[in-house]
């Protein structure tokens, strides 16, 4: 996913280099106008659909009814041949050059969270099926090479819309056999036995282009993973593993070239793991020239895998880690994007989230309806409750069997009372 961010630091990187002043160009630009029904006050430009996406997903998990007009805006962005593109103002027309096959996933997702409808999601699959890669992967924009993440983000999709990743493939042409399917195209950029012991298991944006060798990639490795452990969003946490992610067995020279899928999974979650534990429970985004930063969004995307994949208790110090940075990396509740993915890694992992649902609603139109607000009784407070009044009546009970048994032993001593 090409967030705003670094597509903003990187015209900005370009600028200076030009010797233009971006200061005041940058100072001058006028606020976005945002749509009615989006949620959120940034730019939409490169992350509208995403944002929106993730947000209609975790609300709904929240068991919060959206406004209509935030589930009209994700889909009166869907372009009559069934894709998304990142955002497009209202008046403007589809290009199909710039539909976003990562965008076009989340939105899938979402509508399957939300039900009702059907005919929106199947022409997004059918966009998806239109618009795989002949090996079986899926790129960010249609008619150029795949990568790990929007390969994992498309399977993610067809999970959640019930379509069998393994039935999806490019139809063959003539003279030519039918394509991989989706899961050739998910194995194509994991790292496999014949990369060093704590590369394994990881995933790859895309091979180097003049070697083909793959290099781990930190957010590709957390989305494909959820994908390869069988997931989308929103994750139910609801598969608990009795041991440690297995690491893939590369004892000897009979390895496959390619991680099976039966194993892809599992040796995601191990390499996860061991990622996570290295860093203190996060993971790092590393750029050329710049210092390495704590990568959020990759660090909740491998919480999320590693959950779906039955190792919530490998994904605690992640969670932890993240909440402890909840007011930097969602900048107080105001980038809907991220306060909405940590939102749903709260909800995979049964953690108590009325704040982050607080927070992400007051980004958009009022919802249809709402539960009850942490104000009222919660369980917990009942059970308290309840066991004071029992104990006031145990104490009574006390209170009145020592009271007689006194006024017994008085009367014994002096029958006229």
């Amino acid at each position: 996913m090409l967030t705003a961010a670094r597509l903003g630091a990187a015209a900005l990187s370009a600028a200076l280099l030009a010797g233009v002043a971006a200061g005041p160009a940058l100072a001058d630009v006028p606020p976005p106008t945002i749509p009615d029904g989006l949620y959120g006050k940034s730019d939409p430009t490169y992350d509208g659909v995403w944002r929106q996406a993730l947000t209609l997903t975790a609300l709904t998990a929240a068991k919060v009814t959206p406004a209509d007009s935030a589930v009209g805006w994700l889909t009166g962005q869907q372009c009559q041949d069934g894709g998304w593109p990142s955002y497009r103002a209202a008046g403007t027309d589809c290009d199909a050059k710039f539909e976003d096959s990562n965008a076009t996933a989340v939105a899938i997702q979402a509508l399957v969270a939300l039900g009702g409808h059907q005919p929106a999601v199947d022409k997004g699959v059918a966009w998806l099926k239109a618009n795989q890669n002949a090996d079986g992967s899926w790129p960010y924009n249609p008619g150029n090479p795949g990568d790990g993440n929007s390969t994992g983000l498309a399977v993610s999709a067809l999970f959640a819309a019930r379509t069998d990743p393994a039935s999806v493939a490019k139809p063959g042409t003539a003279g030519s056999g039918a394509g991989k399917n989706a899961f050739d195209g998910l194995a194509r950029f994991q790292l496999g036995c014949t990369a060093p012991a704590d590369q394994r298991g990881a995933f790859a944006y895309q091979p180097d282009a003049a070697t083909g060798a793959l290099a781990p990639n930190a957010l590709a490795s957390g989305q494909a993973s959820l994908a390869a452990a069988g997931g989308h969003l929103p994750v139910a946490g609801s598969v608990r593993a009795d041991s440690e992610p297995k690491p893939l067995a590369c004892t000897d020279g009979s390895a496959p070239a390619t991680v099976p899928h039966a194993e892809s999974g599992e040796a995601a979650a191990a390499h996860l793991t061991a990622q996570l534990q290295a860093g203190g429970g996060h993971l790092t985004l590393t750029n050329p020239g710049a210092a390495p930063t704590p990568d959020y969004a990759a660090t909740a995307w491998s919480a999320l895998s590693l959950i779906q994949s039955g190792h919530p208790d490998q994904a605690s110090d992640a969670v932890d880690w993240l909440d402890q940075q909840q007011a930097t990396w969602t900048k107080d509740g105001t980038d809907a994007g991220a306060t909405a993915t940590l939102l749903l890694l709260a909800q995979a992992d049964h953690r108590a989230s009325p704040d982050l649902t607080g927070k992400l609603t007051a980004l958009g139109p009022t919802p249809k309806a709402a539960p009850a607000t942490s104000d009222e009784a919660t369980p917990a407070k009942k059970k308290n409750d309840g066991f004071g009044q029992y104990w006031l009546i145990i104490v009574g009970l006390l209170v009145g069997i020592g009271g007689g048994l006194l006024l017994s032993l008085q009367r014994k001593r002096n029958p006229n009372l």
